[in-house]
Formats: C-alpha cells, sequence, structure tokens
C-alpha cells in the first residue's frame, strides 16, 4: 500500500467518523442523509465501472462483466434514488439488505481466502460475522419496537465500525515479498 492510499485511508475514515456525529445529532432527517449518500456513492461507483470498462476493460477478457456490474451498480442507485419518497421503513430494510449481504459477501470471501492459505482471512470473516449480527440485532431492536432513531443510531455505529477498520487497514504493515 503506498503512501498515497494509506492517506487516502485514513481521511476517508476520519470523514465516516465526522458524518457518523452529524447522523447522531441529527437521527429525524437521518433517513434523508442515509438514502442519499447510498444512492450517490452507488451512482459514482457505477459510473466508475463505467469508465473503465469503455475505457480499458472491453479490451480484456471478461470485460462484459465489467459492464454488467456497472448497469446492475446504477439500477441500485437509480432505485435507491426513487425509493427516498416511500416509508421510512423500506429504506431502512433495504440498507439492513445491503448490510447481510455484505456481511454474507465477506464471510464467503473470508472461506476462500483460507482455502488459499491468505493470513487476512480471520479479519474477514470477523468482519462479515459482525455485521450480519450486527444487522439482526437492528432488525430486532428498531423494526420490531417502531422505533426509527434506532436504526439511524445503528447506522451510525455501523459508520464508526467501518471508518475504524479503514483506519487500522490503512496503518497496517503490508508484507513485502522480496524474491532472489
Amino acid at each position: 500500500m503506498s503512501y498515497f492510499q494509506r492517506f487516502r485511508g485514513i481521511v476517508t475514515g476520519i470523514f465516516l467518523l465526522v458524518f457518523a456525529l452529524l447522523l447522531f445529532a441529527y437521527p429525524q432527517e437521518g433517513k434523508y442523509i442515509i438514502a442519499g449518500v447510498i444512492s450517490i456513492s452507488l451512482l459514482v461507483y457505477g459510473f466508475k465501472q463505467l469508465w473503465f470498462y469503455f475505457s480499458m476493460a472491453r479490451h480484456m477478457v471478461g470485460g462484459k462483466m465489467t459492464l454488467l456490474t456497472a448497469v446492475i451498480i446504477l439500477d441500485l442507485a437509480f432505485f435507491t434514488v426513487s425509493m427516498t419518497t416511500t416509508d421510512d421503513y423500506i429504506i431502512l430494510i433495504y440498507l439492513l439488505g445491503i448490510y447481510l449481504f455484505s456481511g454474507l459477501i465477506d464471510i464467503l470471501r473470508a472461506l476462500e481466502a483460507k482455502k488459499l492459505s491468505a493470513p487476512s482471512w480471520k479479519f474477514k470473516f470477523t468482519n462479515g460475522v459482525i455485521m450480519i449480527c450486527f444487522a439482526a440485532v437492528l432488525i430486532i431492536f428498531g423494526l420490531f419496537r417502531g422505533k426509527m432513531e434506532l436504526l439511524v443510531y445503528g447506522y451510525c455505529v455501523s459508520l464508526v465500525y467501518s471508518a475504524i477498520t479503514r483506519i487500522i487497514i490503512s496503518l497496517r504493515r503490508t508484507a513485502i515479498v522480496y524474491i532472489q
């Protein structure tokens, strides 16, 4: 990891911490802020993938997969934008679905890394388990009790967790492979 990547990871972590404090201070407007951030980040990622396809990936083996990924991500982004006018719970159910899916993907990646004897599989596995458990706790306390603020506070806690893991990953030493 280069110094710029480390710096970018630390700055992103600090930005996420500040954003979590902002959401914690204003939980009533939190659902609109959360939906806006999710849709903007999905739009940026989708257009980034689309740009990568048109600039380089169309000449690569498997480049059409990049195009399909970009189209699916852009569809999810537009779906998220259209959901801002719906009920509060639908947006947060969608958010919890993203957490569950992301946690499941982390667990599957960790199991694949374990098969390949990668040293960082334990960190990915615990991260996935924590995300799934956290989503389950948010479903139990937020949706079944009917308090929207609990879901916004839970999202703030998940942002703080994500920020801390980004900062830890940025500060961790990378292994250097020497070829002789």
